[in-house]
């Protein structure tokens, strides 16, 4: 294999050279166009010849068909029959030049007589196109009938024709593949607002079918979707530029600051046409900010006339490229090229010219300063803008796609297959029968190249390789850097296929070196929460705060939510806080105050107690029923002793003695003032002549009433503890900031069945009282009773909307007051009078002192 080796490295040499010729302008060519001239003198000959073009021989043919070169010529005006003179200096990225070139292969060498060869090891084994899907879609077009392989390094086309796919190999990964990545890069950046360029062929439709549903669905907006405008050489120019001017408007006047754009090789050319629009129309055009994100497709390629342009406006770019390795000693290989390096070379001599604006004595092309070539001129001292000698993406798929088929031949020839070696002239020959065979080594194919990368393809014969990402980096010297700053791995799993270094990311000079926001709108703070604009792209919303009660802790967040149990948002919306234990307890001024107003009423009450206790042979004592005043004075002890169980942290000893005490006890109190007021007025009636009502009078009837009514309040508690008793309990929602520890009635119904049947009570002794008012005083305080009696229903009235309506210890509180409250009163009321006249007027505490009143009256 040492004369194929020979071969292969020679063909990479000059291969790796052609792929950054790319430098000037697309126009439209008719290769046998009708001319003016009378048709008699137009005669007819074999096609143009293909002016660009090397060839050595070798034991194996690997052909390319390489379209690298743009030049650009003066409209052609058809007033003469085409000429090769006229023709030798033609844009190869044309079908008309890739059919002629694919022919040519099939021909002998030196005439164009397709399907005919004096030799059979003219006909190439495989051959390499690019460096766009077209390129590659024409050559397929020819070279599949003759089962050819067929290695594309730059974009490979979509086709549905079976065999056309079967001999096609790519050096570039999965188009998916990318298309994933410039997903990734968005949602990494949380760039939701974009702008999408692409080429008017079938990839660039393809591209902008594929992205713009999977962009949706990730919830990402394409602002506007533009045609990058094709620069012609015709009478529409002038039409051209003002459409081109359009979509300069629509493109750099869009609010999205991030634009991704889809294209070739030479798209680069276009782009720095395009943005140079304000300067060469001399027209103040709108302008904002922008980042490019260019597809891998895309390499740097500059127009002759171009090459003195600031480079600036790329600054900050990023794009995706073929994963790449600088290889050992190819730089220096590039730098020292000369003109007569190879004689064959079909290439160098119109490159020379172009990059260095020169002329040889023999061309056509003659620069306009008349600078001539002296063949001397360095590679090395070229700026990166006109010339780059590193090894980019395309250089190094070409590097890899030339050892692919070598290794590819080489395990065909140890593999058994028909391969045959003459003994006289080492040269193989290839059966054509049989020449097909080789793409099943390439599907299989899998070495280490030079720079210890590993090559090989998968079962569609796309490359298995990652996609680097890539930061451009411009200089005031018109030269650049190519920064890796991340990757994305097909091989690797979908949560890491995307890697990126952000902090090693170089940003346009107009975001002042920070990263770009592109967002349709602000993004929502947290503490708001996103509202569809309506007739509006999704990613285009309101912000607005969040309710009451809800939180959003994250930017652009569609919904706010609720905070979990236990925690409460904060004054921003943005934030939960834990919630704190909330009771009334003995610590604070509240249940202090209440406690200490417990104490003192229980204090004056026993005092009260006291003093009937010791003036009980007295009348005034003796006329208000004693048993009854001291049950009273009692029950009302122990309701103020009562208030003290709601004060301090609920227990469960406290919880069931609460409620079922408190209506027990105010029961027998105003059970006992019921039984005081029926006894004064059965009294008064008893006084009648011939009234029956004597016979009633007596501790009997008091006792009955005091004890039937207890005993039905005390039926009711019973019922409410064995069935739902009241337990210590957490209120969590009912204060927005604490945890009320309470305790939780159990049963409402039963809570509300006490209070209503001590209502009850009090409205029938409130109405007997209020009934028997006017009576004597000598017989008793009706009057005071009626009075403690509406105290006493003005607070429990007053009690039910307060208790309901205030939260947390509030509620305790209340009750405690209410409680106080309406003990004190009936304490008052019934008993202060008379305490007055025991110990203040002793005189009219007395028999004789009580009848003259009443003879008085």
């Amino acid at each position: 294999m040492e004369t194929l080796s020979e071969q292969l490295n020679s063909f990479l040499e000059h291969l790796s050279l052609k792929t950054v010729l790319f430098l000037a302008v697309e126009f439209e060519l008719v290769p046998l166009a009708m001319c003016r001239v009378p048709l008699s003198k137009c005669p007819i000959r074999d096609p143009l010849p293909i002016v660009h073009k090397y060839y050595k021989s070798g034991d194996l043919i690997i052909a390319a068909i390489l379209s690298q070169i743009y030049i650009a010529i003066d409209p052609i005006m058809f007033e003469k029959c085409p000429s090769e003179e006229l023709f030798a200096d033609l844009s190869h990225f044309n079908p008309s030049w890739t059919y002629l070139a694919s022919m040519e292969l099939l021909s002998t060498k030196g005439r164009f007589i397709p399907n005919y060869k004096s030799a059979s090891q003219s006909r190439p084994v495989a051959a390499i196109t690019g460096p766009n899907s077209d390129i590659c879609l024409y050559a397929a077009t020819i070279l599949c009938f003759y089962k050819i392989p067929q290695i594309s390094y730059g974009s490979a086309p979509r086709t549905d024709n079976k065999m056309e796919a079967v001999f096609f190999h790519q050096m570039f990964p999965s188009q998916t593949h990318q298309n994933i990545g410039i997903l990734h890069l968005l949602l990494y950046f949380k760039w939701t607002w974009i702008g999408m360029i692409s080429l008017s062929d079938e990839t660039g439709e393809r591209f902008v079918q594929d992205m713009v549903p999977m962009l949706s669905q990730k919830g990402i907006c394409v602002d506007f979707i533009a045609i990058m405008p094709e620069v012609a050489f015709s009478s529409e120019a002038a039409e051209g530029v003002a459409e081109a001017v359009k979509k300069y408007k629509v493109v750099m006047g869009s609010t999205a600051k991030v634009l991704v754009l889809h294209g070739e090789i030479h798209t680069m050319i276009m782009l720095r046409l395009f943005l140079q629009l304000p300067e060469l129309e001399d027209t103040p055009l709108c302008e904002t900010a922008k980042l490019w994100i260019w597809t891998a497709q895309m390499d740097f390629t500059s127009l002759p006339f171009e090459s003195s342009w600031d480079i600036s406006s790329i600054h900050g770019a990023i794009s995706f490229a073929v994963n790449s390795v600088e290889l050992s000693g190819f730089q220096k290989f590039i730098q020292e090229r000369k003109l007569d390096s190879e004689e064959k070379d079909g290439f160098i001599r119109p490159f020379w010219q172009l990059a260095f604006l020169c002329s040889f004595t023999d061309s056509t092309a003659v620069q306009e300063d008349g600078e001539m070539c002296t063949g001397e001129e360095e590679l090395g001292a070229l700026p990166g803008s006109v010339f780059e000698t590193i090894t980019t993406a395309h250089s190094y798929s070409i590097y890899n796609g030339v050892y692919a088929l070598a290794h590819a031949l080489q395990d065909w020839q140890f593999s058994g297959f028909r391969l045959r070696v003459t003994t006289h002239s080492r040269q193989w020959n290839l059966l054509d029968h049989e020449g097909w065979q080789l793409y099943h080594f390439l599907r299989s194919v899998s070495f280490n190249n030079s720079a210890g990368e590993s090559i090989s393809f998968d079962t569609n014969g796309e490359l298995v390789t990652n996609l680097d990402i890539v930061n451009w980096v411009t200089f005031p010297n018109q030269s650049f850097l190519r920064v890796k700053v991340g990757k994305a791995d097909s091989t690797a799993l979908s949560e890491k296929m995307f890697s990126i270094n952000d902090k090693a990311i170089v940003w346009p000079a107009m975001f002042n070196q920070v990263q770009p926001l592109s967002v349709c709108n602000e993004y929502c703070r947290s503490g708001y929460s996103k509202r569809k604009i309506e007739g509006r792209p999704f990613c285009c919303y309101d912000c607005l705060p969040c309710p009451q009660g809800k939180i959003s802790n994250e930017k652009d967040m569609n919904e706010c939510f609720e905070c979990p149990e236990g925690q409460y948002p904060n004054k921003c919306q943005n934030s939960c806080i834990p919630k704190e234990i909330s009771f009334l307890t003995y610590g604070e001024p509240l249940g202090i105050s209440l406690a200490a107003v417990a104490l003192s009423f229980f204090v004056i009450t026993a005092v009260v107690l006291g003093i009937f206790v010791k003036h009980r042979e007295t009348p005034i004592v003796k006329a208000n029923n004693r048993d009854l005043t001291y049950t009273l004075l009692i029950s009302l002890l122990l309701s103020f002793l009562c208030g003290l169980l709601f004060i301090g942290q609920p227990q469960k000893w406290t919880c069931l003695l609460r409620q079922t005490a408190f209506g027990i006890i105010f029961s027998v109190a105003v059970s006992c003032v019921l039984a005081k007021t029926v006894i004064v007025v059965l009294a008064f009636l008893a006084t009648k002549p011939g009234s029956r009502m004597r016979r009633w009078l007596g501790k009997k009837l008091a006792s009955s009433i005091v004890l039937a009514c207890s005993l039905f309040q005390t039926t009711i508690c019973t019922v409410w503890l064995a069935t739902s008793p009241p337990f210590p309990g957490f209120d969590r929602h009912s204060m927005t900031e604490t945890i009320v520890l309470e305790c939780n009635e159990g049963s409402v119904t039963m809570f509300y069945g006490v209070l209503s049947f001590l209502g009850f009570l009090a409205l029938i002794s409130f109405t007997v009282a209020f009934l028997a008012r006017k009576l004597p005083d000598s017989f008793n305080e009706a009057k005071f009773i009626t009075f403690s009696m509406l105290v006493f229903c003005s607070v429990w009235v007053s009690f039910v909307p307060t208790y309901l309506s205030t939260k947390g210890k509030s509620m305790v509180a209340v009750e405690i007051f209410s409680i106080l409250t309406s003990s004190a009163g009936l304490l008052a009321c019934i008993f202060f009078p008379k305490c007055y006249v025991i110990i203040v007027r002793p005189e009219q505490n007395k028999k004789g002192h009580l009848m003259r009143k009443h003879e008085v009256e």
